[in-house]
């Protein structure tokens, strides 16, 4: 693997660097979204709230410090004013730190095709820059500069189509957790609703 990476030239370096930022983030990322959902938790809520039990079920919602939750308890702490208005601006921000970092793989995916072409040009260059100077004399050095070429575009593609996967998955994790708190946050507002909260003496 090393030789691949030292064969492929200075080119390497930053298709190296996109590779290690790219595992970085989807480690990061697989652990985050292995803690989303809580279900059972929000139904909970739903529950205790359509029978008028809004403390405690502003307590289970607090238990757990997930988008999903944080969502409801929104909804919950502003049921006397906008509580849909507040738990949209909750889910927005629960957005943001769903998608933190896919950018970045949105970014390696298209630039990692783009670096070992770049490679590839790099390597073709040099080759014909021997066969100016020498001629077809030193055909080792020619096809050494192809070899770099193909190296880069292989590394290049390879760093793109392993980041494409994850990228697509923690996608599909973003919009079926945009749909889950779409989908309870209607709950819950009708829940609250249905409840004529107790007046403050």
């Amino acid at each position: 693997m090393i030789q691949m990476i030292i064969a492929g030239g200075w080119m390497m370096a930053p298709i190296v660097l996109c590779s290690v930022l790219g595992v970085a983030i989807i480690l990061e990322r697989l652990f985050y979204f292995r803690h989303l959902g809580y279900e059972a938790e929000a139904k909970k809520i739903i529950t205790l709230t359509e029978q008028g039990k809004l403390a405690d079920a502003l307590a289970v919602a607090e238990q757990r410090q997930k988008p999903l939750l944080r969502v409801l308890a929104a909804g919950i702490m502003k049921r006397g004013e906008l509580p849909e208005k507040a738990m949209e601006a909750v889910s927005l921000a629960e957005l943001a730190r769903l998608k933190r970092g896919l950018s970045a793989l949105d970014t390696i995916i298209t630039l990692g095709p783009l670096l070992g072409l770049l490679g590839t040009i790099v390597g073709m260059i040099d080759s014909f820059g021997i066969m100016a100077e020498s001629g077809l004399g030193q055909p080792h050095a020619v096809t050494g500069g192809v070899a770099e070429a193909l190296v880069c575009t292989a590394a290049g593609i390879f760093v793109a189509v392993t980041t494409l996967i994850p990228y697509n998955y923690f996608l599909a994790k973003v919009e079926q957790e945009t749909e889950r708190m779409e989908q309870y946050a209607t709950q819950i507002e009708s829940a609250l609703a249905s409840n004529t909260p107790p007046r403050q003496s």
